[in-house]
């Protein structure tokens, strides 16, 4: 039969490897050959085939035991479209909050036992501040990271902080971690970096935290800025927004 355009051409061996992992998935992550041949109607040969490309690829994993499970990339693929999924729900308080104060707003997370910068909402008006030192070194001296440290269990901030070194970026910078500790606690409301990152900038931040996710939105002044809100009247801003961000992510779990 020709190929049109309501006949689009199928690969056949995609069709099958992509059924692979469904199969796998709905035998609670974790099958054997035999057992997805005969689910799928495949010879066993094309089978072995097929999960070998897999695993190869790292879609699944082939344990001792001869069985497959879902493998790192195909779990890294997911990862991503979750965290997609939740900066979109994040974005229209984050833009909110950048209108309301005119500054730039960031939002970081705690994955896998790192803080990390996931979205930045700025504009022409109001630019963002370079980072010019990653989160990984930094969170310390940022309060984004002082925010989500103080939101850990002690066991993770115990952990995070025997990793990481605490760097002096500033002559503002904490850099004894006893006085660190002593600051950041435990479920810090606000976090405050004084110039600790940068000299000149400013930044005020704001737990988020839901069943999934561990992170803090901030707004930050940068030294070419001059101040357009004063503290006390970011912080309701910021709190309100916080919030928003924490609901809206909070439904969708």
């Amino acid at each position: 039969m020709p190929v049109t355009e309501s006949a689009p051409t199928l690969i056949q061996s995609v069709q099958r490897a992509l059924h692979l992992v469904e199969a796998v998935s709905a035998r609670h992550g974790r099958a054997r050959a035999k057992e997805l041949a005969r689910d799928l109607g495949l010879s066993l040969p094309t089978t072995y085939h097929l999960l070998r490309t897999l695993t190869h690829e790292g879609y699944l994993k082939r344990l001792d035991d001869g069985s497959y499970v879902l493998g790192p990339t195909l779990l890294q693929v997911a990862t991503q479209d979750r965290m997609a999924a939740t900066l979109a729900r994040a974005r229209p308080a984050m833009t909110g909050l950048r209108d309301e104060l005119r500054s730039p707003v960031y939002l970081a997370a705690y994955v896998d036992g790192e803080i990390n910068v996931v979205e930045i909402v700025d504009s022409a008006k109001a630019p963002s501040i370079d980072l010019w030192v990653g989160m990984h070194d930094s969170a310390h001296a940022t309060a984004l990271g002082k925010c989500i440290l103080s939101a850990l269990t002690d066991e993770e901030r115990q952990d995070y902080l025997a990793r990481h070194p605490l760097h002096a970026l500033t002559r503002r910078t904490v850099t004894n971690r006893t006085v660190l500790e002593s600051e950041i606690g435990r479920g810090l409301p606000i976090a405050r970096d004084q110039e600790e990152y940068a000299l000149g900038v400013k930044c005020i931040a704001a737990p988020v935290v839901t069943q999934d996710f561990l992170g803090a939105v901030a707004v930050a002044r940068g030294p070419e800025q001059s101040p357009r809100s004063k503290e006390i009247e970011v912080i309701p801003a910021l709190t309100r927004a916080a919030q928003r961000i924490q609901r809206s992510m909070a439904l969708a779990e």
